[in-house]
This record gives C-alpha cells, structure tokens and sequence, in this order.
C-alpha cells in the first residue's frame, strides 16, 4: 500500500475510535458497568488510537521510504492494522457482550501488534538518512544580536574563537 493510503486507513481508524470511545462512555456505559467490563472496552480504545497513530506513522514512513524497500513498511502497517480488527475488535466484543471466550481472540492481536513493531523497526533502521543540511550548519549557533560595545559580527552568528 502507498503512504497516502496508510495515511488515508490511519484518519478512518483515529475517527473510529474516537467514535467508539465516545460511544462506550456514553452510549454504552450502563451495559459496560453493568457487564463489568468498562475498562476492558477502554483498553480496546486506547490500544485502537495507539495503533492508529502508529499506522500513520507507517504512512509517513512509506512516503520518505523508496518503494523498493517498502517490505518491511507494509508489513508494519498491515500487522498494526489486523491487530486492531483483532485485539480492540475482541475487547469490543467481550465488553459489549460479555462473552468471555472472546478474550481467547486478544492475544491474536497482540501478536499482531508485536509483529508490527518490529516491522516498523526494520523498516526505520534501513530507511536513509539525508541528514546533510545539519552537518552543514552544525558549527554555527544563530543568536540574537546583543552587542556590548565590541561586536564580532554583524549577522548575529556567533563563531568559534580561539582563546590564545
């Protein structure tokens, strides 16, 4: 998939859980308080943004990454995606319904997750660098002009002096 499209899967996910974050504290909250598992649908939401921010990430990351060597990107972006579907999806479930063998799906997910972090990994460590414009401009320190009488410059850079 391009970035763009992680990009585009990332914001539907963040309104998704946004959604049903704002569902299970309102619309939900007698059934989840009643069934107990309030905080098991919270963890689903807080695990479904988390990982909805990675995938974006993953969109950016496939952006400055030549297609090439988009592997290991993807694998990021599809493994936190099925994560989601897997382990928020379940605790949506178990949560709403109470179904306890449902938890069995969560750890699924988790894998998935953990499948995915380390993608994202691989796929950062061997993405180039062009950290050049810093190196280029790593000896000078921009400063606001504050003059004392005996101004070394005008430009308001301050240079490295000897102290012979």
């Amino acid at each position: 998939m391009t970035g763009i499209n992680w990009i585009r899967t990332g914001a539907v996910l963040g309104f998704l859980a946004v959604t049903i974050g704002a569902f299970g504290a309102h619309g939900l909250k007698e059934r989840l308080d009643a069934l107990g598992t309030a905080a098991t649908f919270k963890t689903g939401v807080e695990y479904h943004m988390f990982h909805t921010i990675a995938i974006l990430c993953v969109g950016l990351l496939a952006i400055a990454r030549p297609p090439a060597s988009a592997m290991p990107v993807n694998m990021a972006g599809w493994s936190f995606l099925v994560g989601v579907m897997l382990f928020s999806g379940s605790l949506y479930l178990l949560g709403v319904t109470g179904i306890k063998i449902l938890g069995a799906i969560t750890p699924l997910g988790g894998v998935a997750f953990l499948i995915g972090w380390v993608a994202f990994a691989v796929a950062a460590w061997n993405s180039p660098v062009d950290d050049s414009a810093a190196h280029r401009t790593s000896h000078l320190t921009t400063l606001p002009h504050v003059s004392n009488g005996a101004s070394h410059s005008e430009s308001g850079i301050k240079r490295e002096e000897s102290s012979h």
